[in-house]
């Protein structure tokens, strides 16, 4: 996919990878990879900058994690990451059934 067209759905993306519980960044990449069968095999450059930037505005949270043989930053939704969640859920639903609707069919008028 065009990183342009990924750009308005980066936080929603990422914040549904987390919906399903803690994860460090690589994990969230692999998700999205796998989840996406490989549409969304996104750069180390834009996720990271995109989960601090969702850490910053009060959607994640975030510790450090000495568990595996190298320490890691995971990351988690907060209540308030869970709530902007469900906006953009409701967001995309109505943003995909237009898009849908234009997509499958629709015919233009014509004209005068």
């Amino acid at each position: 996919m065009k990183n342009e067209a990924l750009k308005g759905h980066l936080d929603l993306l990422l914040l549904t990878a987390l919906a399903g519980g803690p994860a460090h960044g690589y994990l969230v990449i692999q998700a999205l990879r796998r989840l996406s069968e490989g549409a969304f095999d996104l750069p180390e450059g834009t996720v990271y900058p995109a989960l601090h930037r969702l850490e910053r505005a009060g959607l994640l949270q975030s510790h450090w994690s000495n568990a595996e043989t190298r320490r890691r930053r995971i990351y988690a939704l907060t209540p308030q990451g869970r709530v902007a969640l469900a906006g953009y859920r409701r967001d995309w639903a109505t943003f995909s059934r237009g898009v849908n609707a234009v997509l499958g069919g629709a015919q233009w008028p014509s004209p005068a």
